[in-house]
């Protein structure tokens, strides 16, 4: 899947194949100094009743953002742990979403993480995880 497909800035890219977030995204990410930055264009089955993002798109989109940052700090891969997240603001069909995640925290087995999506200058939601690494 190619970011400019879903008019996704070329920065972005894909980091592995996984059938539920490209079915609910597909979602694209790129380094940060602390973690990550993720990227997605909602669509029309993205949204809600009200014809506002999901919510649980939205927690999707920032489990994956804070479990990115992770990887991209470490170069492991991860499960979540715990996820908190609150809502602020309602995204809308089409807009570019931006994830951002940084790393608080890390121990030999646990990365603490936290960020928030924002569309445009409006946040639309907070969040903090913890995730496990998984050593191989």
């Amino acid at each position: 899947m190619n970011p400019e497909a879903y008019d996704i800035p070329a920065r972005f890219k894909r980091l592995n194949d996984d059938a539920a977030e490209d079915h609910i995204g597909p979602f694209f990410y790129c380094p940060t100094e602390s973690g990550a930055e993720a990227a997605f264009r909602p669509g029309a089955h993205n949204v809600n009743g009200l014809g506002t993002v999901h919510g649980g798109v939205l927690m999707t989109f920032i489990d994956y953002t804070l479990c990115v940052a992770a990887v991209c700090r470490t170069g492991l891969p991860c499960v979540t742990v715990s996820l908190n997240s609150e809502f602020v603001g309602p995204g809308a069909e089409g807009a570019l979403l931006l994830g951002l995640g940084e790393v608080t925290r890390m121990t030999r087995s646990l990365v603490f993480t936290r960020g928030e999506i924002r569309s445009g200058d409006d946040v639309l939601l907070t969040a903090s995880a913890v995730v496990k690494l998984i050593r191989q």
